[in-house]
């Protein structure tokens, strides 16, 4: 029986398949290394390295062109709840977890990254990766300047918390992220302590995650995609990436309870730096 197609139409027969899923297989585990890594040392989801891995991916594997964004997409932010959550754990155990601004901004990252999921289909993708890129950028300049936060830390008012959650939210939704390239530098910003600032993100990261995989769940739900999908999330991948990444995340929260500040503030810059202009050239 036929198991899907490939991107020129041809139908895939089953036994074509297993060698196909089994490289995706070896390719989402590599990747939930890095994700786990990323997730536990700087408080992001790792979406920005699995979702274009993802792309390659499942072009390999020979899925529709129309549907590999969405399918990258969705499966990204599945594999970040687990990740999310090994993360989270490692961090609290060293009470680094700040639950009071986790709580300020889930309300409002769970609306924005349900309306990102939702205006997926009607954005333009390359202004959107523009003014992301450039975001990033000024972004890392901030921290690699090591401009100093606040001498005691600014609990924002709720309406505040809300409408920067509801950013980072949308677009976490649009681009598949936990947000942490966005949340970090806010709550540096508010004068929460580096180490703190990356445990709290991480927590923010689960929320987003949730609300973004249901999102893509059911955008997808009457999509023609491959087998064992769940709307645009492709379970096969979920289940390669979050072994690897749940295993790694510890480590990577250890890491950065030992590492200099000024050395973690400098490698979070660097990562920024890389991410904008991968958005940049990649538009």
């Amino acid at each position: 029986m036929p198991c899907g197609r490939t991107r020129s139409g041809d139908v895939l027969q089953c036994a074509d398949w297993r060698p196909r899923v089994t490289l995706l297989l070896l390719t989402c585990a590599l990747l939930g290394v890095i994700a786990g890594l990323l997730a536990g040392l700087l408080g992001v989801g790792g979406g920005l390295v699995i979702v274009p891995a993802l792309v390659w991916a499942f072009l390999a594997a020979g899925f529709a062109e129309e549907s590999l964004i969405h399918m990258a997409v969705g499966t990204s932010l599945a594999t970040i709840v687990l990740t999310a959550v090994s993360s989270v754990m490692a961090h609290h155990r060293r009470g680094a977890v700040r639950w009071g601004f986790v709580a300020r901004l889930t309300p409002g990252v769970v609306v924005g990254v349900l309306a990102g999921a939702g205006l997926a289909d009607h954005l333009d993708a390359v202004s959107l990766r523009r003014v992301f890129g450039t975001l990033e950028i000024l972004i890392a300049g901030y921290m690699a300047l090591g401009v100093p936060p606040p001498t005691s830390v600014a609990s924002p008012r709720l309406v505040t918390a809300g409408a920067a959650g509801t950013a980072i939210g949308l677009i976490s939704g649009l681009a598949g992220i936990g947000g942490g390239t966005m949340t970090v530098p806010l709550l540096v910003h508010w004068g929460v302590r580096l180490q703190e600032a990356i445990a709290t993100s991480a927590a923010v990261g689960l929320p987003i995650a949730l609300a973004g995989t249901l999102g893509f769940a059911v955008a997808g739900a009457d999509a023609q995609l491959p087998p064992w999908s769940l709307g645009y999330v492709y379970l096969p991948a979920v289940l390669g990436v979050v072994p690897t990444s749940t295993l790694l995340a510890p480590l990577g929260a250890r890491l950065a309870h030992r590492l200099p500040t000024a050395m973690l503030r400098r490698s979070f810059a660097a990562f920024l730096t890389l991410v904008g202009a991968k958005m940049l050239l990649g538009a």
